[in-house]
C-alpha cells in the first residue's frame, strides 16, 4: 500500500476543489483547525507542505525543522490561499519525485522515508481541508483509494474493517467517532518506514 506523489496530487486537488465552493466566503470568520480560523489554517497547510519539502532537501543532522516559515500575504483571498496550498503540494511532490529512494529526513514522529512524507502531506491536506470545509459549510470528496493507502501506511495499527476509507481516516485523526471503536484522541501517524522497529 505505497503512498505516492500522485496520491498527494490527488489529495490536494480534492481539497482545493471542495474548498473552492466557498471561495466567496470570509475565511477569517470561519473556524478552521483548533484555535485557527479557516484563513490561518490554509496558510498553515501551505507552510506544512513546503516545510516537509525543506526537510527532505536539507536533511538537517540535528532533530529540528528547517528554519523558515512560508506565509501568505495578508491580503490573500481564499482563491489565493488555495493557490498557496496547490503550490505547497507541488513543491513537496516535486521533491518527492526527485529525491533518492532511500532518503530519510527528520520529523518528530520519526525519521520518515519518501512514502512517509507523501502520507504526511496527504493527511495535512485532507484533515486540515476537512476542518476548513466544516467551518465553511462545504464538503470534501477525496479519492477513497488514496484514503485507503494513507490509512494503511500512516496508521498501520488501525483496523477500520469495512468502514468507508474517508470516514476511517477522519476517525484515525480524531475528526469523527465510529460506533464501537475507541477514541483516537492523542493520535499519531507513523512517518518512519514500516520495516523499522516500532518506537518505544
Amino acid at each position: 500500500m505505497t503512498v505516492t506523489p500522485d496520491d498527494l496530487d490527488a489529495a490536494i486537488r480534492s481539497v482545493t476543489n471542495g474548498l473552492s465552493q466557498a471561495a466567496n466566503s470570509d475565511w477569517s470568520r470561519a473556524p478552521g483547525t483548533g484555535d485557527l480560523d479557516a484563513w490561518q489554517t490554509a496558510e498553515h497547510l501551505g507552510d506544512c507542505l513546503i516545510s516537509y519539502a525543506g526537510l527532505l532537501i536539507a536533511r538537517p543532522s540535528a532533530p529540528r525543522f528547517v528554519c523558515f516559515e512560508a506565509v501568505a500575504d495578508k491580503t490573500a483571498t481564499p482563491s489565493d490561499l488555495l493557490e498557496f496550498v496547490t503550490v505547497g503540494g507541488g513543491v513537496l511532490g516535486a521533491v518527492l519525485r526527485t529525491s533518492a529512494p532511500d532518503v530519510l529526513a527528520y520529523h518528530p514522529s520519526g525519521h520518515a522515508d519518501l512514502e512517509g512524507f507523501a502520507g504526511m502531506g496527504c493527511i495535512e491536506a485532507l484533515v486540515h481541508g476537512e476542518d476548513m470545509a466544516r467551518g465553511l459549510g462545504v464538503s470534501l470528496d477525496p479519492p477513497r483509494d488514496v484514503c485507503s493507502r494513507v490509512l494503511a501506511r500512516m496508521f498501520p495499527e488501525v483496523d477500520a474493517g469495512d468502514v468507508d476509507p474517508w470516514t476511517a481516516l477522519l476517525w484515525a485523526t480524531d475528526r469523527t467517532d465510529l460506533p464501537g471503536r475507541p477514541s483516537r484522541a492523542g493520535w499519531q501517524w507513523r512517518g518512519a518506514p514500516l520495516d523499522d522497529p516500532p518506537a518505544g
